[in-house]
Order: C-alpha cells, then structure tokens, then sequence
C-alpha cells in the first residue's frame, strides 16, 4: 500500500482528499521516504508536486509531533517562475491546513509546517523577519537562491536543509540558469555540510539520463531506479485550423480577419481558452482584435513585458471564470495555477514538440482529462511544420534537451560568490565546481584562467576594475577583495538585462510594465499605444522611463519588441524534412497524396493537405526534387534590377542556416568583394548579389570545406550583431560590467559603452580600424572571448550541425541539385519575405534587394510546369549575349577579372546539361538584361503577381 509508510494523519487526510495516489505518486514515494535523489517525469496533471511535497511534509509532522520541529528551514523548493513559487505555496496552504484539522480529529497535538516565499518581490521586512523566524518550507527562484547564499546573514537560514525539490527542471537545464543553479546547489550542500536529497520534477525532458544526472551532480550520481518516468504524454485533442483563402508566405489583412473569426468562434464554444502567440507584439494585437469582437472585460493579454501585478490580475480573472480568453506568450508556458481550461490554440508553429505539449498540456490540467489544442499555421511552410508536429506528437516523439557546457562566465560570478563567503584552497573550489553537472568536463586551465581573471581584473582607460578576488599563488588560495560580495549580490543572476524602458502610469506612480528600447526611443508625446489591453497616452520619455497616463480606450498602436526569435529543435526539422519526402514520393498521383496525408496525420482537414500537396507539387515542377535533409537545392533567379538572388533550400533549422549562410556570405565577401545580403530561415537561405556577379551554380556547394569552416564562420560572425550583444551580457554575468552601482541601476547605455571599453582592453582587433588590420581578427586566448565565441557558435547558432552537414557532402552522402529558374519557386517565397530577425546583414527592410523580387501569389501546377520546362536554345543565346558582354566589362581589368568572366560562361553552359551534383540543373533564362528590363511576359506587375509588402516583416 503506497501510504503504508506515511503517518496516519497524512494517510487519512490523503485518502479523505483523494481516490488514490497517481502512478508517479506510488513510485516516487518509496525512493523519497529512503532519502534518495528522485527525478518524476510525468504530465502535466499528475500530480508531480505532491509526489514531492508529501513525503517531507510526512516528516515534518512527525518531527512536531515528537517535540523536535524547531525553527529551521529543512526543506527547498526551487521554481524557475515567481509566479509559480507564489501558486505552490498558496496551494500547500489549504492541505497543510487540513492536515492540521487532521490531527485535531485524531486527537493530536497540532504542528504548525510554515512555508514561505522568497522571490525578488518580497518585501525587505518580510526578508528580515525570514532570517529571525526560518520557515520549515522555504519556497524560491533559481536567482534568489544564489543571494540567500551570498547574503551574509541569510545564508545560515540554509545550514539545516536537507531536501532540494527543483520543480519544471526542464525549463532551467537547457541554459546558463541550470548552469548558475547547478553551481548554487553545489554551494549550498557545501554550506549544510550534508549530503542533500534532490528531487526533480518536469513533464517534458529527455535525455532523461542527462536530467537525472544534472539534478543529482556528480559527486552522487542518481541510479537508473531513482528516475520514475511516466511518460511525457498524454492523449491529445489536436487539430490545424486553416482559413478558407489559400495561405501564403505573408498573411493578408482579410486572411488575419478570417482567423479572428475563428478563434471567436472556438472561444464562445468553450468556457475557458488559452491562446499561445510566439512574441509580444502579437499578444497585443491578437488582444485587440478580440476584444473588439468579444468586448474588452472578456480578454486580455500575458506577458514578460506586463507588471507582476498586471499579470497576476489577468490569472486571477480566468481562474474566477472573469476572461473568457486570455492571450500569452511563454510566460505561461509552465504550470502556473490559472485554474480550469478547456482549450488551448497556438497561433503559428511552436518551433518545438515539448513546447507544444507543454503548451496544450495546459487545457484538461487534471488526470482524466484529454487536453485539447488547436493550431493555427501562418503561412504554407508553418502549415507543413505544425502538420509534422502533429504526427511527432501521436508518435511519441520529443525533442533532445542540450545542457550547456561549463559556461566560464557563470563560473567566474560564482566563484566571487563563493569566496565572498568563504576563504578557499583552489583545489577543494575546483572539485566544488566539478560536482556540478554541466562542469564536470572543466579543464583545470580553464579554471585557472577565470581565477587569474578575477584576480588581476581589467585595464581600461578609467583605470583597473573587475579584480573581485585575492589569489595567495604560494599557497594556492582564495578570498574575496573589499567590495567582492556587493559586486555579486546587486549585480548577479544568469538572466541578462535587455534595456527595456519601464512604463508609468501617473498620477499614481505605478508600474505597468515595459516597452522595448527602440520603440520608446521612436515614440513621441502624445503617442497612444497598447499594452495589457490598455491603452495608454504617452505624457513623457524619460532615461530608461515612458510616463503615461490611461488614454480611455482611444485606438492604438500597438508596441513592439526586438528580439532574436527561438530556433526550430533539430529533431522536428527531421520530422518537417520526412513528411516533405513522404509527399513527395506520392506526387505522382496527387489524389492519392491528399488521401494519405489526411489520414496519416490525425486534426489535418482535406483541405489543408490538398494545400499541402499542390505546394510541393508545384515546387517540384519548378525545381525537379523536393528539398529535404538529404537532397539540397541551389536555386537561383534574378530580381526587376537585374541583381542575382540564390536560394539553397536546407530544412535544418533557423541555427544552422543562420551559421551557413554566415560563413557563405563571408566566402562570397572575400571571393567577390563584394558585401552581399542575406537571411536565414528555419528552411532556406537567401544569398543577394549583383548584376556583375557570374559563377558556376553547383560550386557553390564546394564553397565551404569541413576543415575550415569554424575559422571563417568565427571571423564571420565577430561582424554579427550577435556578438557584441552577447559580449555585453557575458561581461555582465562576469561582473565584469556591473548592473547596479551605488544602489542604482546602471543604465543600459552606459553598460554597452563600459563593455565596449572592456573589450577594446581585451580584444584590441575587434574594434580596431578595419583599413588598419592585416588579414583576419587575431583571436586572444581570454575567457570571456572565448565564452562569447562558443556562445554565438553553438546558442545562436548550430555549428556541430553545420559541420556535420558540410562533412556529409564532402563524404557524397546528399543529394546536391543546381537548379536555374525564371521566377522564384514557391518553396523560396517565405525566405524571400523573411522577417528582420532573419537578416543576416544590417541593411534594414526596405534597403533589401529581395523587394525586387516579384513572387506570384498563387502558383498552380500547370503553371510551375511550365517554369519547369526551360526554352534551351533561348537560354542559350541569352547567356551568350550576356557573357559577352561580361567579358567586355571586365576586359579592361586584371587577368583575373577577366578569367572570372569566362568561368561564369563556362559555368553556364556547363549548367546547361545534367548537373555534375546529381540534380537536373538547367540554364538560367536571363529574366532581366543588364539594364533591369523585363523578359517577355514578366514586364511589370502582371495579374495575379505581387510584390513583397514592405512592412509584412514587423506586423
């Protein structure tokens, strides 16, 4: 019996609550109730939490009842949300309670459990009178952890604990908040000077492996018998709505208005909805034109950029049955209480199959129930990525968590907040460190390095900084330097700052939320914008500050924020490019496709899949395959000014074509020099060149090698935006810029020129003059460099997989397909319209050459065919007028222009036939002479033809 070893006060409450305990209640309860480290992965629902919860409430009662429960805090809870530290504790308040009336019942003397919360809203005397009074329970975040443990007097509230419960583990391993949490375990097992019992809990993980050996460290690795998995899921109610107008790369207003209907439709057959966006912006906008077809009392929005206060409000509201919607973004992604929901719709795709189920998890949140969730593609290649995480989804399938390894920037705050409380011998903070997970592959030089950092700092023009720490090289120790532990406290946490501008409501001074940097920046007095389903008229813009007063529901703008948006996971990239091969082999009788797509995928209407099907079908006309993991397509087309637009078709995913089409566009730079645009997208990449650029299409295939990729893609990148705002927030974490200063903020300004400072001591090339630098960027062998550089390489982007890829075509393992059109194929539509946080180049949106491009709106089969069947002769003579006169220009020039001259016509004849590369490549037709004239039929902006629209990419 799984209550057999609780007391009978615990038993008899638990059985007059509930029926009986959950499959992860049975299982984890025995490994709890020996001390071991448990990991329960279950789904949302199952009640996880009191698998956790019970068995150390059970011996906190016995403990009261023997006499011995003094003030002390023996058990942690860890939440990655303050709002969900704030949901648990509230929920264990009413059970504690009953147990309590329990024990009156059975005659029993009462024992009062006290729990606690302890976030970075908490009050300061709440704090004070925490550190007089510790709570039994105490309940807190990743970040407030870490500064109970570097505060001086509060970390001896932790001295007693023996249990860890990191709830949603899933949502902190997967980046440098697991990592800074790890290192906060270590930490405060040291302070107790016990062993402590880890429990983890998560509904979505795998490797579950890696999970189990992250919770537990590895000075006690967890058993193969302490991980109770119950599965990730559930049966799921999922199906895809499309409007009744065919979808295309960018969404009509009239297409949008369509799907406004629709949601209200499905929210006025369900009591409670949820509605999951993927940014901010279309939070708001998707609020506002519910609203206006629902009434505003009856929808709202949730987000990172809404106050606590605004965001507890509209939980609270759908909790007490008050919104019959509510609009959010990640932010309630994990397991907070918003009480009963009964559907879930996601508005394009999620990017993810664990997002997915942990999103539509939270519609049925109770066992019996079967969550239902509806999804709402965006354009014809979102139509095929939720198709294909519908079908992972009844397959069991889920994503492969990555934990980062052994980030030196988290590392060397850590190490100042563990000397700041404590001298230490480097050895015994070395295999302090080792005992986390994610640093158990930490070289000792590396550790040396963040040391020597930390201890000689850095020399910048207003002297030296950063020095947090006194290294006794003699004897090998450590201690903190005057001012050590203040720099960790006010400046500390994993979580970097992004510069928002705070909003205020006058004449109360309250605080509303945020607004993006530039947004405020752009905006005027006067200004009236939305935020939370408000609208607000902006009175003032201050440093950091928008002052702003209710503007009584006048029409808005609506706000945006920037971003880089979240890559698609490389296993449902695999799912994207199987069902395009499945498709594919079936387009010989597209009938039949149809059939077999509609039945296999269970939620895909007929319609969908005919989309689906005359999508690829015409595309394949075009290009002769359909693109997939093992066949990749070079396509290339010219735009109305006669400039060179290339597409390589490569489902792998937005990280690992951002990383291609990097170095690509580095290689075309330096064999051209030339500096062409580009963008990347979760399918494609798009390459823009000019009208004097002539090359052999299938060579480009060769433009990378395996070997010297990494070096190009580096030197590539220190260009990228991407690395200068990663440089900022590692120094941050570093505290090697620091976030407050005097007990106030540091502006965000201000922390962009101290981290420019920082690197001009650092990295002299970086921002050295480029007409004085000789070659490439020399590299310097410095831990943050270094830290920032693998960030880039393998969080914003995904080399290891470019590697892969590039090491798989030299090995003639793909399928490499040149492919010349007359217009672009319908495949290469959405890279053509990518939005800004595709570009891979600073040039803004309307600056683009892809707005030459002219992309049918509507590509039936026929017509592709058509496309599909080149006038050879015609080609022929086109490319030869051309290459002449190629030629002629460059004759005047080197020897090496000229013979670049005649490799493009070479090139182009050589295209003419079957493709060396194994695809069916045929001659360009020149759609366009040199002047930017039309080819027949193309003059203009014909029928049925229209160009991008040069503010899609924003809406």
């Amino acid at each position: 019996m799984p209550l057999s070893g609780f007391h009978p006060a615990i038993a008899r409450w638990f059985t007059d609550r509930f029926t009986e305990p959950t499959e992860p209640q049975r299982r984890a309860w025995p490994l709890i109730q020996e001390g071991r480290n448990a990991l329960i992965a279950a789904p949302t629902g199952s009640g996880k939490t009191f698998a956790a919860f019970l068995a150390a409430i059970d011996s906190l009662l016995r403990q009261g009842l023997d006499g011995t429960l003094g003030d002390e805090t023996q058990v942690v809870y860890v939440s990655p949300l303050k709002a969900l530290s704030n949901d648990v504790q509230k929920n264990l308040a009413e059970p504690l309670a009953e147990i309590r009336r329990t024990l009156e019942a059975l005659c029993l003397p009462d024992v009062d459990i006290r729990t606690l919360v302890r976030t970075g809203d908490t009050p300061a005397p709440e704090r004070q009178q925490m550190v007089k009074r510790p709570p039994h329970v105490l309940v807190t975040t990743p970040e407030s952890l870490y500064l109970i443990l570097t505060s001086e007097r509060a970390r001896d509230m932790l001295r007693t604990v023996r249990t860890v419960i990191v709830d949603e583990i899933h949502a902190v391993a997967r980046d440098k908040r697991g990592s800074h949490l790890a290192l906060s375990l270590e930490r405060l097992e040291h302070l107790a000077g016990r062993r402590l019992q880890r429990v983890g809990l998560s509904a979505t993980q795998k490797p579950i492996e890696d999970i189990a050996a992250f919770l537990a460290g590895t000075r006690h690795p967890t058993p193969d018998t302490c991980i109770i998995d119950a599965g990730h899921a559930r049966s799921l109610d999922l199906a895809i709505e499309i409007p009744s107008s065919p979808l295309e790369a960018v969404m009509a207003a009239e297409v949008w208005d369509e799907i406004y209907e629709r949601l209200v439709q499905l929210i006025g057959e369900h009591r409670t909805t949820l509605v999951f966006v993927n940014t901010r912006r279309l939070a708001e906008r998707l609020t506002l034109h519910l609203s206006e077809r629902l009434g505003a009392d009856q929808v709202t929005s949730h987000h990172g950029s809404l106050s606590k206060e605004k965001r507890l409000d509209a939980e609270t509201r759908l909790k007490e049955g008050k919104l019959k919607a509510l609009v959010a973004t990640a932010s309630l992604e994990l397991g907070i209480d918003i009480g009963a929901v009964d559907l879930v719709c996601q508005i394009g795709s999620t990017r993810s199959i664990a997002t997915l189920l942990q999103r539509v998890g939270r519609s049925g949140h109770h066992l019996a129930a079967v969550p239902r969730g509806r999804l709402f593609p965006l354009s014809r290649d979102e139509l095929l990525e939720c198709a294909a995480l519908v079908r992972a989804t009844h397959e069991r399938k889920l994503d492969r968590l990555v934990i980062p390894e052994h980030p030196l920037d988290i590392l060397a705050q850590q190490i100042v907040a563990a000397a700041a409380g404590d001298e230490w011998e480097e050895d015994r903070l070395y295999e302090l460190v080792r005992g986390a997970y994610p640093y158990r592959e930490l070289s000792r030089k590396d550790f040396d390095d963040v040391v020597r950092m930390l201890a000689e700092g850095f020399t910048t023009r207003r002297g030296r900084r950063g020095a947090y720490l006194h290294h006794d090289g003699v004897n090998r120790r450590v201690r903190a330097r005057r001012g050590a532990r203040l720099a960790a406290l006010t400046s500390g946490g994993a979580i970097p700052d992004i510069g928002d501008y705070r909003v205020v409501l006058e004449p109360t001074e309250t605080f509303v939320g945020t607004l993006n940097e530039d947004f405020a920046i752009e905006s005027m007095p006067g200004d009236i914008f939305q935020l939370g389903n408000t609208s607000y008229l902006i009175q003032k813009i201050e440093a950091g500050q928008v002052r702003v007063v209710d503007a009584h529901g006048q029409p808005p703008s609506i706000p945006f924020w920037l971003g880089e948006a979240p890559g698609r996971t490389p296993e449902l990239s695999e799912e994207v490019s199987r069902l395009r091969q499945d498709i594919g082999d079936r387009l010989a009788d597209p009938g039949s496709a149809v059939a077999w797509l509609a039945s296999a995928i269970p939620g895909l209407p007929e319609a969908a899949a005919r989309q689906l099907v005359d999508y690829l079908d015409a595309s394949k006309k075009i290009l002769g395959v359909i693109p997939t993991q093992q066949t990749l397509v070079l396509e290339r087309f010219f735009d109305e000014a006669g400039g060179m637009q290339l597409v390589l078709h490569a489902p792998f995913g937005s990280r690992l074509n951002r990383a291609w089409g990097l170095a690509l566009r580095k290689r075309f730079c330096r064999s051209f020099n030339f500096e062409l645009q580009a963008a990347a997208t979760e399918d494609a990449i798009v390459l823009s060149l000019g009208p004097q650029h002539s090359f052999p299409l299938e060579d480009v295939f060769q433009y990378l090698k395996p070997e010297t990729a990494e070096h190009l893609l580096v030197q590539a990148m220190l260009d990228a935006p991407m690395f200068g705002s990663r440089w900022r927030w590692n120094a941050t974490r570093a505290l090697a810029v620091l976030r407050a200063r005097g007990g106030k903020k540091v502006p965000t300004p201000l922390q962009r020129m101290e981290a420019e400072d920082l690197i001009a001591a650092v990295f002299p090339d970086q921002l050295a003059c480029p007409e004085n630098l000789v070659g490439d960027r020399e590299i310097p062998d410095h831990p943050l460099v270094n830290q920032t550089i693998a960030d880039c390489l393998l969080e914003a982007m995904d080399f290891p997989g470019l590697k892969r890829v590039l090491e798989e075509m030299a090995a003639g393992r793909f399928t490499l397909v040149a492919r010349d059109t007359t217009e672009p194929s319908p495949l290469s539509h959405e890279v053509i319209n990518a939005k800004p946080y595709a570009f891979l180049d600073d040039a803004p949106l309307e600056e683009r050459r892809t707005q030459a491009v002219i992309t049918r709106r509507g590509l039936d089969v026929k017509t592709a065919e058509e496309f599909g069947k080149l006038d050879q002769a015609l080609a022929g003579r086109r490319l030869r007028r051309r290459a002449a006169r190629c030629v002629a220009r460059h004759g005047g020039h080197s020897e090496r222009g000229r013979r670049n001259a005649e490799r493009g016509t070479t090139g182009v004849f050589r295209g003419a036939g079957p493709s060396r590369t194994g695809g069916d490549a045929v001659a360009r037709t020149a759609a366009l002479d040199r002047r930017g004239a039309a080819a027949p039929g193309a003059s203009g902006i014909s029928r049925g033809r229209v160009r991008a629209p040069l503010g899609a990419a924003r809406a």
